[in-house]
C-alpha cells in the first residue's frame, strides 16, 4: 500500500469509522443507582453554562474533564459513546460543560473558565478527585491546550484529540488564503466578500458559491491545477475517506482526493464557522494584504504537486501567484484580532504534561497544526511537557475507542510516575491493541509546515 507524503515510513494502517460526539448526559441531581450504573450529576454555572458528570460505582479517583468541539453548546463529558463506555468501565469519572450558551458557538471567551468551574462543581457534588486529566477534542483541543497552560494546581495532565492547537488567528488566515485563491482564480470578477459577513446567510451563500466554482473547475486540467493551489494554502490532506492513499508522485491522484473533501461540503462548513468566529471576536479576524503567495506556496508540502499540475495544464504558475499577491487587499479589524488572540490561542507555555494525538489526514484541523504548536512550545522552553502521537487514518477526530483509552493511560502513567514512557507509536499501538476493543493505527509521523501563519 502506498502512503501519504510525510508518512511513507508509516505502517499498520487500520481503517476506522467516523466517531460522533457523545450526546449530553440526561440531567439530574445526584442519582444513586445500581452498583454497575454510574451516578449522574449536573447543574448550571454562574454564566449560565450547563455542566454534567458521571461517576462509576468503583471510581478510580481520576476525573476526566472533557472539552467538546465546535457545534451546539451542550454539555458533554466524553469524546465518543464508545470512549464513554470504556472509560467508565475502567473506573474513570467524566465531566464537562456546555460553555456559555449565550453567544457564538465559537465559545472560547468562556470555555476555559467554565471548564475550571466544572471541576469545582464536581468536587462539591461528587467529591475531590485524586487526579484531574483534561481531555479536549477539535476546538476543545485548543481549550485543552489553554487548560494545560493555565491549569497548574487544578489539572494534573492533559490529552488533546485532533486539537485546533495553532489557534483561531492562524486558522482564519490560512482558510482565507484558500478561499481567496478559489474566488480569484476559479470565479474571477465575482468580487466575493470573503470576510466581515453581515449574517449567517451570507456566510452560507459564500460556501455554496465557492463549492460550485470548485465543482466546475474539476472538469478541466487548468481547474484542477488551481484547486491544488488553493488546497496547498488550506493545508488540505490528499487522502480522502474510502480511498487508498495516493502515491508520492501521483499528483493527479492527490488532487482527486483533495477534491473529494470539497465535494463533501468542506467550504460551506468553513465559511459558516468563520461567521461564528467573527461573531465571537466582534469583527473580521483575518487578513491577506501584503502576503506573498509565492513564498507561501514555497513552504507547502504540496508545492511539487501544484507545480506539476500547472505544467500539465499549460498554465503559468508565476502569473497566478503574482496576481494573488498583487490583488490581496483584505485587512482585519485590529480589535477583533486582539480579542481572538487573547481568547483563542494557547501561547504557548505548558504547566502540566500534554499528549496530543492527531489523525494524519484531517480535513478540518490539518495535522500541520501540531508542527506549529510544537514550535511554540519549544520556543517557550516547555518541550519536556509535550508529546505528540499520530494515527494513520482519514477524517477529523476519527479515533477508535482503543486509541483514546490508550492515550488516557499514557497521560495517567506520566502523572503517576513523573516520566513520559509508552508514548512512542509502537508503544501506544501495543497498548491500544492489548485492550481488545476496536483496533488502532498509531504510526511514526512528522507533519509538514503549517502554511498561512502570518509572521
Amino acid at each position: 500500500m502506498s502512503l501519504p507524503r510525510h508518512a511513507r515510513h508509516l505502517g499498520g494502517l487500520v481503517a476506522g469509522a467516523a466517531l460522533a460526539l457523545a450526546p449530553a448526559v440526561p440531567s439530574a441531581a445526584a442519582t444513586p443507582a445500581a452498583p454497575s450504573t454510574p451516578s449522574a450529576y449536573s447543574g448550571t454555572l454562574a454564566d449560565g453554562a450547563a455542566w454534567t458528570a458521571e461517576v462509576p460505582a468503583r471510581w478510580n479517583g481520576t476525573l476526566l474533564l472533557f472539552s467538546h468541539g465546535f457545534g451546539p453548546l451542550v454539555a458533554q463529558d466524553a469524546p465518543s459513546p464508545g470512549a464513554r463506555t470504556a472509560l467508565l468501565a475502567e473506573g474513570y469519572a467524566l465531566a464537562g460543560s456546555s460553555y456559555d450558551p449565550n453567544g457564538s458557538m465559537w465559545a472560547l471567551a468562556s470555555a476555559e473558565r467554565d471548564q475550571f468551574a466544572t471541576i469545582d462543581a464536581f468536587r462539591g457534588a461528587a467529591g475531590r478527585p485524586r487526579h484531574v486529566i483534561s481531555v479536549g477534542q477539535s476546538m476543545g483541543g485548543l481549550i485543552n491546550a489553554q487548560i494545560a497552560r493555565d491549569g497548574a494546581g487544578r489539572v494534573d495532565g492533559a490529552l488533546g484529540l485532533c486539537g485546533l492547537v495553532a489557534g483561531g488567528v492562524d486558522l482564519d488566515n490560512y482558510q482565507l488564503d484558500a478561499e481567496y485563491a478559489i474566488s480569484a482564480l476559479l470565479a474571477p470578477g465575482s468580487r466575493d466578500r470573503l470576510v466581515g459577513f453581515s449574517g449567517a446567510a451570507e456566510a452560507a451563500a459564500l460556501g455554496v458559491k465557492l463549492t460550485g466554482a470548485v465543482t466546475k473547475a474539476q472538469a478541466t486540467p487548468q481547474g484542477r491545477a488551481r484547486i491544488a493551489l488553493a488546497s496547498a494554502y488550506l493545508n488540505l490532506a490528499d487522502w480522502a475517506p474510502n480511498q487508498q492513499p495516493p502515491a508520492e508522485h501521483d499528483y493527479a491522484g492527490q488532487e482527486k482526493q483533495q477534491y473529494a473533501w470539497y465535494s463533501q461540503g468542506l467550504l460551506s462548513f468553513l465559511t459558516t464557522a468563520r461567521y461564528q468566529v467573527e461573531l465571537s471576536a466582534g469583527g473580521n479576524t483575518s487578513w491577506n494584504k501584503g502576503v506573498d503567495y509565492t513564498a507561501l506556496l514555497r513552504r507547502s508540502s504540496h508545492a511539487a504537486q501544484v507545480r506539476a499540475l500547472y505544467r500539465t495544464a499549460g498554465l503559468d504558475l508565476k502569473a497566478d501567484l503574482t496576481r494573488l499577491t498583487r490583488d490581496a487587499d483584505v485587512t482585519a479589524d485590529p480589535a477583533a484580532v486582539r480579542t481572538l488572540t487573547r481568547t483563542s490561542t494557547a501561547g504557548q507555555g505548558l504547566a502540566v504534561p500534554l499528549l496530543d494525538v492527531h489523525t494524519t489526514s484531517d480535513q478540518l484541523v490539518p495535522v500541520e497544526q501540531e508542527n506549529a504548536f510544537a514550535g511554540r512550545v519549544r520556543a517557550a522552553g516547555r518541550s519536556a511537557l509535550l508529546r505528540q502521537a499520530y494515527v494513520a487514518r482519514q477524517s477529523h477526530c476519527n479515533f477508535t475507542t482503543a486509541e483514546t483509552v490508550a492515550a488516557v493511560h499514557a497521560v495517567q502513567h506520566r502523572i503517576t510516575t513523573g516520566r513520559w514512557s509508552g508514548t512512542s507509536a509502537a508503544q501506544l499501538q501495543r497498548s491500544a491493541v492489548a485492550l481488545g476493543l476496536d483496533g488502532a493505527a498509531f504510526v511514526p509521523y512528522r507533519p509538514g509546515v503549517l502554511v498561512g501563519v502570518r509572521r
